[in-house]
């Protein structure tokens, strides 16, 4: 997709209640050590916090490692939370196990980014909406052929396609069937893992302008996981920036992309001057060097400090808080001032 493509008209109640509370969220995953050696530990997420407010898309971006998608598992239940909360509405879902989590899962659901690993080769497309619909225990039995037939219809799919396979579908198409066997359920709350990085880019905006549609006519909430700032620019309402493993900058999209204040935040920005005809003639833009430290290993300070222009000696010393600098603008950085200013 375009990155500059138009965003479209949606629009959330600023008083909106947050649907989806995290708080001080970490994932950590253990690496044995030699027989005497220290155990080591990958911080990959590491003290995260943020409200999605129901009917809104909240998004989250940074490069690979940044993260995001684990984080996104985390929320998912996917992956094991070593500490902090996850609410959904009054449901603590971060620590439900066995029976209470089966009975909260019909309300959160997720697209994954791979269409063609999302699907059994070997069931039919309409087996598979039946099978999310016979899981989650939706509606009669007798009813829910109908229900996976009216599924198909609104994802843009044909109800004569039930009967095949998915390789008889194109990358597109299989993403539809994966959107819509996540709506059977009848979900608050859709995760989305870069839900069309795999599809071509012309069919990126179609299948991104019908997860618009389906937000609008559902009333869905959306967490949504992308690289591309087109795409993030495009769907979502506010846009948290992670990097190694914690959120550097968050916003709502339309002040962090005419304002980002976050060096890091800035450097992404650069490598997308679409987003500004000017960008490419600005003297302040940021071009990153090397590549991010490892989570083997986090540094002391500001974790971006090493591949940072701008970094000063408090920066590789003190870790810096995130603390909000305007209303519904935050960010951990010691060279942006209480007040939003731009010290570097």
């Amino acid at each position: 997709m375009s990155t500059g493509a138009a965003v479209p008209d949606h629009q959330v109640e600023p008083d909106a209640p947050a649907l989806l509370r995290v708080r001080d969220l970490h994932v950590h995953f253990p690496l044995g050590g030699g027989l005497f050696g220290p155990r080591r530990v990958v911080k990959a997420v590491d003290g995260v916090s943020f409200d999605v407010r129901r009917g809104s898309t909240f998004g989250i971006v940074g490069e690979s490692g940044s993260g995001k998608s684990t984080t996104a598992l985390a929320v998912m239940r996917l992956v094991k939370i070593t500490s902090g909360t996850v609410h959904l509405g009054e449901a603590e879902i971060g620590t439900l196990e066995g029976a209470a989590l089966q009975r909260e899962r019909h309300r959160f659901q997720m697209v994954f980014q791979d269409p063609y690993a999302s699907l059994n080769p070997r069931k039919r497309a309409g087996d598979a909406i039946l099978d999310a619909l016979n899981l989650m225990n939706v509606g009669e039995p007798a009813q829910r052929p109908a229900r996976a037939r009216e599924l198909f219809l609104q994802t843009g799919l044909r109800p004569e396609q039930l009967q095949l396979f998915p390789h008889q579908f194109s990358g597109g198409q299989r993403q539809r069937i994966v959107l819509a066997r996540a709506l059977a359920a009848r979900p608050e709350l859709v995760v989305c893992d870069e839900p069309v990085s795999a599809l071509d880019v012309a069919i990126q905006a179609q299948m991104l302008n019908l997860m618009l549609r389906l937000q609008r006519d559902f009333g869905l909430t959306y967490l949504f996981i992308s690289h591309d700032l087109g795409v993030v620019r495009h769907m979502c309402d506010e846009v948290a920036v992670m990097y190694l493993g914690r959120i550097v900058e968050r916003a709502g999209r339309d002040a962090l992309f005419a304002r980002p204040l976050h060096p890091y935040t800035r450097a992404l920005w650069s490598a997308a001057p679409s987003f500004d005809p000017d960008a490419r003639s600005r003297r302040d833009r940021i071009r990153l060097q090397g590549d991010p430290p490892s989570p083997l290993a986090v540094p002391k300070g500001c974790r971006f400090a090493g591949r940072c222009p701008h970094a000063q000696p408090v920066c590789k010393e003190a870790d810096p808080p995130l603390r909000e600098v305007a209303p519904g603008h935050v960010v951990a950085c010691h060279r942006v001032g209480d007040a939003g200013q731009v010290l570097y």
